[in-house]
C-alpha cells in the first residue's frame, strides 16, 4: 500500500467510528454440505467472520472432517519432505509473491495425486541412488583394501620369517580343532577409524592374544551412502589360525560395523580384481551422474511450485479445521455461528452466494442475525499508520466492546511526548529519515519480510512510529533550540553583550567561545532587547552560566502542564464512556468529583505557573510553587507570608480549594454505593451496556452486593486520589529524560568532537585525526543518543500512556476479533 493512502483512508472513514470498535453482530449460517467447502473458502478470503465452535464438547477425532484434515496433513508431510530434499541439494527457491487461492475440490484431488506421484518417484530415485552409492563406496573400499594388501602381505612374510608363527600356533591348538596347520589365515576389510582402539582390545581378548591386527589409514574421505557425510576409515588385516577363531573375528567385525572383503594372496589375482573394480567404478560413476541429473530435474520442477503448494495446502487445512466447528442439522445442512461486523454483513452474504454458485448447489445459503447477551469481540479498523499504535494499546489490554479506543489519540500524543524527552533537531532528523526510508520502501520490504531477522521485522512494523517520533523530536528540538548540543541563531539574539572584559572580538568577529555569562534581563554588562526570540529558546542561553537553572525550570513546569492536560483529557474520555453506556450515576458520582479534585490540586498548580510567568519579573518576589502547594494543606487557614504571596486573597482561594478537594473524597467514596442501595434499579442499569440503537447487546453482569460496590469504589477512590499526585510527579520524567539527553549530547560533543577539531599536530595528521574523531562521534551518537536514548524515551512514553493516561478511562477487558482469514493463517496469527 502506498504510504500516502493511510492519510486518505482516515479522511474517508467517519471519525466518530474511529473512537470505538466496530458494531458486531452474531450471525447464523446454514449451508448445504456440497457447497460448504466453497463457501468457507470465500469467507476465508474475505476474513470477516469469527466462527464459534459448536462442537466444543466433541472429541477432535470424532468430528465430521477428521479424514480430510488427515489428508491435508499428509500433503503437508510430503511438502516438508520436498523442502528437506531441496535444502539437501541447496537449490534456491525463487521468491513468489503471488498468493494463490485455495483450490476447489477437483483441483485439490489433482494436487494430492501430483504430490503423491512426485513423492513416490523421488523416493524411488533416492533409494536407487543410495543403493548405487553404497555399491560405489564398497568398490572404493575394496580398491583401497587391494592397494593396501601388498603392504599387509609384506608384514605377514616378516612374521613367518621371524618365527612369530610358532608363537601364534602351538603344537596342539584346541581352538584350531587340534589341527597342526602350517599356514596363517587372514581377513581384510575396512573399519571406521575411531573404532580401531576398540577393535584391537576386543580381538586381543577374544583370541587370547593369538590374532594379529594391522591397519592403515585411508586418505580419501569416504561418505555414508544414506547421509553423504564424510567418515574417516582405515583398512585392516587380521592374521589368525583355525576356523573357530575365524568365526570369532567375523562376528567382531560385524559387531563393530567393519566390512570384510575377499582378497587373494597372489599378486596377479589381486591385479585382475583391481582392474575389474576400476571398470565397475567407471560404469557406476556414469550411472550415478545420470541419476543425480534426473533427481535434480525432478526437484527443479518442485522448486518452482512448492511455495504455491504450501500456501494452498495450509488454506485447505484451515478450511477443514473451520468446518469441524460446524454442526449438522437434522435436515442435513451445516449450521455455523460466528461474530461479524455489521458493516460487512452484505459482503458475507455475497461471499456465501459466490461459494454456492461455484459449487453448483441448488440450496442457497442462509444468513441470519441473532440477538444475544454474550459480549462481542473488539474489532478496530486500522490502516498502515494506525496499525502500529493500535498494537501498542492492545499490548496493554484489548478495549472492552464499544469502549473509547485511545489509539486514535496516541497517534499524536505518543510521538509528541517522545519528542519532548528526545528533543534534538539532529537526532530527531536522523530518526525521521530512517523511518521515512522504511515507509517509502514499504512495498519492497513487505514482500521480503520473512527473510529478515526478527529485530528488523519489529522495526519495520513500527516504521510509522519511528518516523513520527523523529518528526516530533525535530519539532521539540526547535523548541529547545538544540542540535547536537549546539544552538541555531535563526532569528537573531535577543541579548546584546556589552561587557568587553568577557566579550572579545577576534578577527572573524565571533563571540569568544570561552566567554560565559550569567544572564539577567536587567543591564549588567549586557542588554536585553525586550523582544523575545521568535520561536523556542534564545541561542544566547547556550553561553550562559545559569543556562541549566533556566532550562530545568522551563522543562519542569512544561512537564507538569502537559501532564495536567493529558490527565484532564483522560477524564473527559471517561465521561464520554459513561455517557455512551448510559451510566448517569457514574457521571455525577465518579467523573464530576474526580475532575474537581484534579483541578483543585494540579490545576491550581498549573494556574500558579502561568500566573508567575505573566506577573513575576526578575526584580519581583518569586515564591517556590512547590512550597506554595504544600503549604495549602500544612498551613490551612493561616496567613501567607509575604515572600510566598502571589496575588491578593490567595489564602481564601487556597483554603476553598482544599475544602473542595477534601469534600470530593467522600463524594467519590460513598455517593455511588448509597444511591445504588436506595435505588437498586439504578445499580442494574449502571452495569448494563447498550449499543447505539438502545438495544441490549452486552452480557448481563451478575448482581453486585453493597459490600462489593463499597470495596470497589473505595479502591478506585484511593487509587485516583493518590494517583493525582504520583501521576503528576511521573510526568516529570519528560523533564528528566530531556535533561539527560541534552547533557549526554553536550558531553559527547565537548569531550570528543571539540577535542578532535582542536588538534594541531601537523598538516598531514590533522585531517586523519578529524576523520577518526568524527567517525567515533558519529558512531557513539547513533548507538547511545539515538538507539539507547530513543529506546528509553519510547519506554517512558509508553508508561505515561499506559498508566498515567489510560487508567483514567480505559478498562481494557475485551478480547480481540479473530476472524477466519487466510491472511491470518499464512502470517501465523491463527494458532489453529
Amino acid at each position: 500500500m502506498d504510504y500516502l493512502q493511510c492519510f486518505s483512508q482516515c479522511s474517508e472513514v467517519d471519525m466518530s467510528k474511529l473512537l470505538r470498535s466496530e458494531e458486531m453482530t452474531l450471525a447464523q449460517i446454514f449451508l448445504s454440505q456440497e457447497a460448504s467447502y466453497n463457501c468457507i473458502r470465500e469467507l476465508g478470503e474475505l476474513g470477516a467472520v469469527q466462527f464459534s465452535d459448536l462442537n466444543e464438547g466433541v472429541n477432535a477425532f470424532s468430528r465430521n472432517y477428521v479424514s480430510e484434515i488427515r489428508r491435508a496433513e499428509e500433503m503437508e508431510r510430503r511438502l516438508r519432505f520436498f523442502a528437506s530434499e531441496i535444502e539437501r541439494e541447496k537449490l534456491p527457491i525463487p521468491a513468489d509473491y503471488n498468493v494463490p487461492a485455495a483450490p476447489n475440490p477437483k483441483d485439490l484431488i489433482d494436487l494430492e495425486a501430483t504430490l503423491e506421484q512426485l513423492e513416490g518417484e523421488t523416493r524411488q530415485i533416492n533409494a536407487n541412488q543410495e543403493a548405487l552409492l553404497r555399491n560405489f563406496y564398497e568398490l572404493k573400499e575394496l580398491k583401497h583394501v587391494l592397494n593396501s594388501a601388498s603392504v599387509f602381505f609384506q608384514v605377514g612374510a616378516a612374521i613367518q620369517q621371524e618365527g612369530l608363527k610358532e608363537r601364534l600356533t602351538p603344537k596342539f591348538d584346541e581352538e584350531a580343532g587340534g589341527n597342526m596347520s602350517r599356514h596363517l589365515s587372514f581377513l581384510c576389510g575396512v573399519i571406521n577409524r575411531s573404532k580401531i582402539p576398540v577393535f584391537e582390545r576386543v580381538l586381543w581378548r577374544a583370541s587370547r592374544g593369538k590374532a594379529l591386527l594391522r591397519h592403515m589409514e585411508i586418505e580419501e574421505a569416504l561418505k555414508d551412502p544414506a547421509t553423504e557425510e564424510e567418515i574417516p576409515k582405515s583398512t585392516f588385516i587380521v592374521y589368525f589360525q583355525g576356523e573357530q577363531l575365524k568365526m570369532r573375528v567375523k562376528k567382531i567385525c560385524e559387531g563393530l560395523g567393519a566390512t570384510t572383503y575377499p582378497c587373494k594372496e597372489d599378486w596377479e589375482e589381486r591385479r585382475q580384481t583391481e582392474a575389474e573394480v576400476d571398470k565397475r567404478l567407471e560404469e557406476l560413476t556414469s550411472i550415478l551422474n545420470e541419476t543425480k541429473n534426473h533427481r535434480f530435474r525432478m526437484l527443479n520442477t518442485v522448486v518452482s511450485s512448492i511455495n504455491s503448494w504450501i500456501i494452498q495446502v495450509r488454506k485447505v487445512k484451515a478450511i477443514w479445521y473451520t468446518m469441524n466447528k460446524f454442526k449438522k442439522t437434522e435436515t442435513g445442512l451445516l449450521h455455523a455461528e460466528g461474530w461479524c461486523p455489521k458493516i460487512q454483513l452484505n459482503e458475507v452474504d455475497r461471499a456465501l452466494k459466490r461459494g454456492a454458485q461455484a459449487a453448483g448447489s441448488e440450496v442457497a445459503p442462509i444468513l441470519n442475525t441473532v440477538t444475544t447477551r454474550r459480549t462481542p469481540p473488539t474489532y478496530h479498523r486500522t490502516n498502515t499508520l494506525t496499525k502500529g499504535y493500535q498494537a501498542v494499546i492492545d499490548a496493554y489490554g484489548v478495549a472492552s466492546y464499544q469502549e473509547i479506543n485511545p489509539a486514535i489519540f496516541t497517534v499524536i500524543t505518543f510521538p509528541f511526548l517522545f519528542g519532548i524527552m528526545f528533543g534534538d533537531i539532529g537526532h530527531g532528523l536522523i530518526m525521521f529519515l530512517a523511518g521515512l526510508y522504511l515507509v517509502l520502501k514499504e512495498g519492497y520490504f513487505t514482500k521480503r519480510l520473512k527473510s529478515y531477522e526478527e529485530i528488523f521485522s519489529m522495526m519495520f512494523h513500527g516504521r510509522y512510529i519511528i518516523m513520527m517520533n523523529g518528526m516530533f523530536a525535530v519539532y521539540a528540538g526547535f523548541l529547545y533550540n538544540d542540535i547536537f548540543s549546539l544552538s541555531l541563531n535563526i532569528f537573531g539574539f535577543s541579548w546584546t553583550p556589552t561587557n568587553f572584559t568577557h566579550y572579545e572580538k577576534n578577527s572573524s568577529h565571533y563571540i569568544n567561545p570561552e566567554a560565559m555569562y550569567g544572564m539577567d534581563p536587567y543591564p549588567k554588562g549586557y542588554e536585553y532587547k525586550g523582544n523575545p526570540y521568535f520561536f523556542g529558546i534564545d541561542p544566547f542561553w547556550n553561553l550562559a552560566e545559569n543556562k541549566l537553572t533556566f532550562i530545568n525550570s522551563y522543562k519542569m513546569k512544561l512537564a507538569v502542564i502537559l501532564g495536567l492536560i493529558q490527565m484532564t483529557f483522560g477524564l473527559i474520555l471517561s465521561f464520554k464512556n459513561f455517557q455512551f453506556k448510559g451510566k448517569t450515576v457514574d457521571i455525577y458520582c465518579t467523573f464530576v468529583p474526580q475532575m474537581i479534585f484534579l483541578q483543585s490540586l494540579i490545576g491550581y498548580l498549573c494556574f500558579m505557573i502561568f500566573f508567575k510567568w505573566f506577573t513575576c519579573g526578575p526584580r519581583t518576589t518569586q515564591p517556590s510553587l512547590l512550597i506554595c502547594l504544600i503549604n495549602m494543606f500544612l498551613q490551612f487557614g493561616s496567613p501567607i507570608e509575604e515572600h510566598m504571596q502571589l496575588y491578593s486573597n490567595q489564602m481564601y482561594i487556597q483554603s476553598a480549594l482544599v475544602v473542595i478537594a477534601v469534600i470530593c473524597v467522600p463524594w467519590m467514596l460513598g455517593a455511588k454505593p448509597l444511591i445504588e442501595h436506595m435505588y437498586p434499579r439504578i445499580q442494574h442499569a449502571s452495569y448494563e451496556q447498550f449499543d447505539n440503537d438502545g438495544e441490549e447487546e452486552g452480557e448481563e453482569e451478575e448482581h453486585h452486593s453493597m459490600v462489593d460496590v463499597i470495596v470497589h469504589q473505595g479502591i478506585e477512590t484511593i487509587e485516583f486520589t493518590l494517583g493525582c499526585i504520583s501521576n503528576t510527579a511521573s510526568y516529570l520524567r519528560l523533564w528528566a529524560l530531556s535533561l539527560a539527553h541534552a547533557e549526554l549530547s553536550e558531553v559527547l560533543w565537548s569531550m570528543v568532537m571539540q577535542g578532535g577539531l582542536g588538534m594541531d599536530i601537523n598538516p598531514y595528521v590533522n585531517p586523519i585525526a578529524i576523520v577518526l574523531t568524527f567517525s567515533f562521534w558519529a558512531v557513539a551518537t547513533v548507538a547511545i543518543l539515538i538507539v539507547m536514548e530513543g529506546l528509553s524515551a519510547f519506554l517512558h512514553a509508553l508508561r505515561l500512556h499506559w498508566v498515567e493516561f489510560q487508567n483514567k478511562f480505559y478498562k481494557g477487558e475485551g478480547h480481540l476479533f479473530a476472524p477466519f482469514s487466510f491472511e491470518r493463517v499464512l502470517n501465523g496469527q491463527d494458532e489453529e
